[in-house]
């Protein structure tokens, strides 16, 4: 029965090193370096910003504009799914949630950047 305390306590003696050497290393990572650019929140930042501007450079039109977004089944081709933006114009514009391709538009200026239906 000693023995198996002794083991207990040194899996947990184990855990608690590993444990703060784990978290004394992420606490640097986070650290914000203020003159810093290479800080991690930045990175983060700056990821999340680099992934908004490319989403909103994909539509002609303002994502002030966006009136709704939704994921509906593609019946029309019998299996897969589609995201449709509604704009406040009235328009709208299908993009294939697996390519993200443009499959349908209410615009006429994307007519030629639909794919063929032939």
């Amino acid at each position: 029965m000693k023995n198996f305390i002794l083991v207990l306590l040194g899996i947990i003696v184990a855990l608690l090193i590993v444990g703060g050497a784990v978290g004394y290393t992420m606490m640097n990572d986070v650290a914000d370096d203020s003159g810093s650019d290479d800080s991690t929140i930045e990175k983060i930042v700056d990821k999340v910003s680099n992934v908004a501007s490319s989403e909103s450079s994909d539509n002609a039109s303002d994502d002030s504009d966006i009136v709704s977004e939704e994921v509906k089944f593609n019946a029309q081709n019998g299996e897969g799914y589609y995201r449709e933006v509604t704009y406040k114009d009235g328009g709208f514009r299908q993009y294939d949630t697996e390519t993200g391709e443009l499959i349908g538009s209410s615009y006429d200026s994307d007519q030629d950047k639909l794919p063929s239906m032939e």
